[in-house]
This record gives C-alpha cells, structure tokens and sequence, in this order.
C-alpha cells in the first residue's frame, strides 16, 4: 500500500472542484484567541520543506517573542503521518501544530478529514490568495482543497540531465531519447516514481510529451506513454527506489542521463552532488508539471496556538519571507507569490542562484504551459500501473 492508496475515494471531488476555481469563496470563523504568554509550536516536516521555510519561521519568532518562544522541528516519512494524526486526534491529545507537507500528504489528511479548513474559516486571518499567488502557484493551492496552505512552488520538470562528454548530441525528443537508450543500454535511468519528484514528472509529463489522447486519464489516455515506457524500460538496469541515487550514479559515471526536474538540477550542483559541468535539456513538446509544498494545521491544535500559525502563516506568504525559499535551488524558484525576484532573496542565495541556474529556465517558465499533477486517485492509478507494467520489469 502506497501513502496514496488512502487518498482515493471522496478528496478528488473536493480537489477537482477547488482546482477549477482556484481559492473557493470562504465563512468566517470565530478568530482563535493569541496567547497570553509565548507558546512553543511543534512542527513536522515530511516533504523536506525545512530548508525552504525554516529561516523565515526564526525570523518569525525572533520578531514576536510574546507569541513564540521557540518551535520544535522534527522529520518524518509521508506515509508515517496519517496513521500518528489519526491516533492523535482519536485520543484527544494533538502535539502536532504544524505540517509541512507535499501534495502526498495534504490528499491522503484531506481524505481523512485531518485538517483544520485554514483557507475556509480564517481567510481574515490570511492574505488573498487569489491575488498574491503566482498563477501556477494559485492552481497548487486548488488541489489544497481549501485545507491547507501553499507556502512555496516549483515549476518542476520534466527535464533531463546529462554528463556532456558521453552525451555529445543529447536528446531532443521522445524519440531521440528511446533511440539514445538502445543505443546506450543501462545508461539511461529514473528513479521509481511514487518515490521520486522527478521520477512523478517523467511519468506525467510524457502524455505532453507524446501527444496522448488525454494526459489527466493514466488509465483511457495514456496509450502511446505506456507503451513508450515499456520500450525504453528495455534498455534501463534498474528503477532506484529514490531520486538521490540516479544523481549519484550520474556523478559516478554508472549512467550519463537521468530524469530530472529544476529543483533537483540546481540544488544538486550547488551541493556537489554531481559536477557544474552536468547539462540539463527539455523534450520537444513538453508542459511543466508542476509542484509545490504546504502548510497544514491538524484538527485539535489549542486554539492559542492556531493563532500563532495563522499569524505565521501570514508572516510566511509575505515577500521577505518568500524571498527566503530561493535558498539553495531545492525548490527552485522557490516563491510562491508574486513579485519576489531573486534581488530580494539574502545575498548568499542570490550569489548561488545566479551561478548555477540556467539562463533558459526563465524564458521556458514564462513560454511552456504548466499543468497541475493528477488527481490523487489517478496518481495511484498510474503509480500502481508503472509497478506492475513497467518497475517489475526493467531489462526485459
């Protein structure tokens, strides 16, 4: 069972209606009381997100020390977190204030009715997120279903990387590509996708790429992406159960092209993962799938401390602290409001940014199409489908 496999039934009618209309008109609630002496909030990261936010939550609490003594930061597996919420809540005992979490864990608390309706109830309390959100930013946030917040954004992938000395002539098209992998066997890799970013975008970025009949239907639509996945799956060792290890099978020259998306490139350059010199390349005909991260409140949180992550929230959406999630490429750009350009970020992330970005990644975010991930049920759909089609059978 795959942490996705709880997000099947009701959330997709929530999140496909919230989609379409971006931020859903709100009710009000009663506005939760501040405290009365500064509380310690206890944050739980299961995407990773903490190098994006953690500097703008110190801030935060070295700007209001009678609401915030200090925040505990502790990091979990996405699949961990239903069941220790669920357990949680059923005993009346919440120490959870506050999740960090992708769109895995947002669907499968969504489906479990986990959430605290943020974007419903305190939109007094939080900034308008239909007009601060960058426009993919604002489709994200429809699949929050009103429950959660987005807090930082990524156009994602698909791209590919490659080391440029085996790979004179790369790829240009899916084509190329399958033509470039038999001709190349077992160089070419990407990591199982409902372990992998971008390993998810490879996946559902090919129906763009190959022109399906319909790319949000893995099941009806997806003829030509099956079939082309079982083909080049001929030509690949293994699936890595993680992103990490096609990077580092790319730096040691086991393989000389992976699947990857811009956070992935950027980040792993600056960290030395794998060599400056790694080139990265686009697909003829490709659309950005795209990804982003939230902020999640779980139901039973003391009132005085959902004040003081409403107020952090509001704090985090603000473009000093956006400006903070260019960090070091992670989640490249990073921001997911308007009009925060890399001149605001803190000098030490303006000077990597500009070194190891691409110059082309600006002209492809304002020119290529972007597109929401799949809906949760038909992620499962296609995640299952690859596992048995495709992940079961490398080589053959």
């Amino acid at each position: 069972m795959t942490h996705f496999d709880i997000a099947r039934r009701a959330v997709v009618g929530g999140i496909a209606g919230t989609a379409a209309l971006g931020v859903a008109s709100v009710r009000a609630a009663t506005p939760p009381p501040l405290p009365r002496s500064p509380v310690r909030l206890n944050v739980i990261d299961v995407a990773g997100q903490l190098q994006l936010t953690q500097g703008a939550i110190q801030s935060f609490i070295h700007a209001n020390p009678k609401l915030i003594s200090n925040a505990t930061f502790t990091q979990a597996p996405a699949p961990e977190l239903p069941g220790k919420l669920k357990a949680m809540q059923a005993a009346g005992r919440v120490d959870l204030d506050l999740v960090m979490t992708g769109t895995d864990g947002l669907s499968a608390g969504i489906d479990l009715n986990l959430w605290v309706p943020l974007v419903t109830d305190y939109a007094a309390q939080l900034p308008d997120l239909n007009s601060i959100y960058l426009p993919g930013a604002l489709k994200m946030q429809g699949l929050a279903a009103n429950q959660a917040v987005c807090v930082v954004f990524c156009p994602a992938g698909p791209i590919i990387e490659y080391m440029p000395e085996p790979v004179k002539v790369p790829p240009k098209t899916a084509q190329e590509l399958l033509d470039w992998a038999k001709a190349h066997p077992k160089r070419f890799i990407y990591a199982r996708p409902a372990n992998s970013g971008p390993g998810r975008t490879f996946l559902q970025g090919l129906p763009y790429i190959l022109h399906d009949k319909d790319p949000m239907d893995p099941k009806n639509g997806w003829d030509k992406t099956w079939a082309y996945l079982i083909e080049i799956g001929k030509y690949i060792e293994y699936y890595p159960s993680g992103t990490t290890d096609t990077f580092k099978e790319l730096a040691n020259g086991t393989r000389d092209i992976i699947a990857s998306h811009v956070g992935w490139d950027v980040n792993t350059r600056i960290l030395g993962v794998v060599p400056k010199e790694v080139q990265a390349g686009t697909l003829e005909g490709f659309h950005w799938v795209t990804d982003a991260q939230y902020w999640a409140v779980p139901k039973g949180v003391p009132p005085d401390h959902l004040a003081v992550v409403l107020e952090m929230t509001k704090y985090m959406l603000s473009k000093p602290a956006q400006a903070m999630t260019y960090d070091k490429g992670y989640f490249y750009p990073g921001p997911a409001v308007k009009d925060v350009p890399l001149s605001m970020a803190p000098p030490d992330e303006q000077k990597l940014i500009t070194e190891y970005t691409r110059p082309f990644y600006t002209k492809l975010f304002e020119e290529v199409p972007s597109e929401v991930p799949l809906p949760a049920d038909k992620l499962v759909y296609a995640f299952n489908r690859w596992d048995q089609q495709v992940g079961s059978r490398p080589g053959k």
